[in-house]
């Protein structure tokens, strides 16, 4: 049998009759669009963050473009992130017809340089958008700071921290608003696309209820700017409502998971081999992948697939090198950091109900791999 990274069937023969329960639920409900599900996971999902307003939407892409368009973002604007992240955070940024900006990522944890931030920043300049990668935080108390002396927004983008803290808040409280993504593979995972935007603005929470509906108000309708048809069906609401209650146990899962390879592989890291995770000071590192670094990646990876282990890289291409980023003007060598890890990273498989068994086999094939390399 073929080993990934991921597989949502042993997490669904365990919850298989409350998934289908919540699908039960909504079809008896008499409202399959913008009903009690979606109503009831806003509220559920804000009052887990301790944030006022919860506007459910499609998928984490439109939450962090729709994110940043309530707060005002659009074409003439520049928006500072990262090229160490899944395309979809530029995507969207691209998408509001701002401008993205990048800064490199630091070498320890993969976040983002803070320390970049302020050559970054021009008369242009309007939000900021952290990615918390991998499952834990930017270094937001910096970050937070230049944006307040700058009078800059700052758009967190969650997609990857379901439930990560950082010196005790949790990822998502801590800007002007907060993108999630629930695609099937995350902390919180919906059994289809789906994802939510936090704000402590009631503002941006109405723009945001108009921009997922057409950009409609009072019927059909559109006021200010046409908005998107971006909202969060009430099936997969319902079963997120459902699975949040068991958030904190997925968490601990793959914490369990982050230890055991942890403890498995630390022999491995001599300077110039296998490099594990680091959890930065203040994080609680909440494992949405296990991201390992080594320079002779190909090598492992093709070895590995030898042995019926296939391996996901996230991620293999920066996105500032990407084709179809190239009208923002970036060279080759210009995020050097960003550049050097996208040759070296990988994921080893990671999700709560990853059965020991697996695990056994992917330790002893890295071990028996990096060991001949040495």
């Amino acid at each position: 049998m073929t080993t990934h990274v991921w597989d949502y069937l042993p997490e669904f023969e365990r919850e298989r009759d409350d998934i289908l329960d919540a699908v039960d639920t909504v079809f008896r409900s008499g409202q399959l669009i913008l009903g009690a599900s979606v109503r009831g996971f806003e509220q559920e999902f804000a009052a887990y963050h301790g944030i006022p307003h919860c506007v459910a939407l499609d998928n984490g892409t439109n939450a962090v473009k729709l994110a940043l368009q309530s707060l005002g973002i659009g074409p003439g604007d520049e928006v500072i992130t990262v090229a160490n992240t899944a395309a979809p955070t530029v995507v969207a940024i691209d998408g509001t017809g701002a401008t993205p900006v990048f800064v490199d990522v630091r070498p320890d944890d993969f976040l983002m340089d803070t320390t970049q931030l302020a050559d970054a920043i021009t008369p242009r300049t309007k939000a900021i958008v952290p990615v918390h990668l991998y499952g834990q935080c930017v270094d937001m108390a910096p970050l937070r700071a230049l944006a307040a002396e700058h009078g800059l927004l700052v758009v967190e983008d969650c997609a990857q921290s379901h439930g990560a803290r950082q010196h005790g808040a949790l990822a998502g409280s801590m800007g002007d608003a907060a993108a999630f993504s629930f695609y099937p593979t995350k902390v919180l995972g919906a059994y289809g696309d789906g994802g939510a935007v936090l704000t402590g603005s009631a503002e941006a929470d109405r723009n945001l209820r108009r921009l997922r509906y057409y950009g409609m108000e009072n019927g059909y309708y559109v006021v200010r700017v046409p908005g998107h048809n971006s909202r969060l069906d009430e099936v997969q609401a319902e079963i997120l409502r459902r699975k949040l209650r068991r958030m904190d146990e997925y968490i601990a899962g793959r914490q369990r998971v982050a230890r055991r390879y942890a403890e498995a592989l630390t022999d491995l890291t001599a300077p110039g081999e296998l490099e594990l995770p680091t959890v930065t000071p203040g994080n609680e590192h909440v494992h949405y992948l296990y991201v390992v670094r080594h320079p002779e990646r190909e090598r492992i990876l093709e070895r590995l697939r030898e042995q019926d282990i296939v391996l996901n890289v996230s991620y293999r291409w920066p996105v500032h090198l990407m084709s179809g980023f190239a009208h923002l003007g970036y060279a080759k060598g210009s995020l050097p950091v960003t550049e050097r890890l996208a040759g070296e990273i990988f994921s080893l498989p990671m999700y709560p109900s990853l059965p020991t068994g697996l695990q056994d086999k992917v330790i002893s094939a890295l071990r028996s791999v990096c060991a001949k390399m040495r």
